[in-house]
């Protein structure tokens, strides 16, 4: 997931860490150990990679030692603000091959978009051009489930006025879940382009509440350890 999930949907982002969704249940844990121990990956932060933590939606971060990626950090999460339990983020996901015939899960585009909103100013840019790239790519040959996602999820004014001049009844379909698809509809792109800034605005102020309990949690964590460094 994260940034490296958005460079293979096509929606290009500089980033020089891997996030990692991975199963909360202690008896998966074991191969995500076995592979962190292969690229020498030492914790660089609290809290601890336990299961437990994982299940309250802490992140475990993590910096790689073996030479051959350079100091790569890695971070683990199991539950992100608004995204399914990680089973059915399993079951949701995609894949890519790559040129070498293995093959990449990724979080489902509709996922990744859920996790990117966050109170970050650089995740902003990411979901309008991810949902972008995704619908200029494959609006030809659009399914119900892609059209329903699209309306939702578009933060370009004129892609939504676009999309729901083409899926109008569907636009209307989902006016209760985003009312804002009523300006789409009316093609009014000054309003419009308000109201998805608002709509941003509210995405912001619900992440920093989601995390400020975490927040404090990791701050009675970080005195634990250093505690029983003493």
């Amino acid at each position: 997931m994260g940034g490296q999930a958005c460079v293979l949907y096509g929606a290009a982002e500089f980033t020089k860490d891997v996030d990692l969704a991975v199963s909360p249940k202690v008896e998966d844990l074991p191969p995500v150990v076995d592979a962190l121990a292969l690229l020498g990956a030492k914790r660089i932060a609290v809290p601890e990679f336990k299961a437990q933590h994982l299940e309250a939606g802490h992140a475990i971060h993590f910096r790689a030692t073996d030479p051959e990626i350079g100091g790569l950090r890695i971070d683990l999460m199991s539950r992100m603000r608004g995204a399914p339990e990680f089973e059915q983020l399993w079951n949701n996901r995609s894949e890519v091959q790559l040129e070498d015939g293995s093959i990449i899960a990724l979080v489902g585009i509709a996922d990744l978009v859920t996790t990117k909103k966050t109170q970050r100013d650089k995740d902003w840019p990411m979901i309008s051009r991810l949902v972008a790239a995704n619908y200029i790519s494959e609006s030809a040959s659009a399914d119900p489930r892609k059209s329903r996602f699209w309306l939702r999820e578009l933060r370009s004014p004129e892609l939504l006025i676009e999309a729901s001049s083409i899926f109008p009844a569907l636009a209307k379909e989902l006016l209760a879940e985003r009312p804002l698809l009523s300006l789409a509809i009316n093609e009014n792109l000054e309003a419009l382009s308000a109201a998805l800034r608002e709509e941003e605005n509210v995405e912001r102020k619900l992440d920093r509440e989601y995390w400020l309990p975490l927040k404090k949690e990791l701050e009675t964590l970080r005195h634990l350890e250093r505690n029983l460094e003493r």
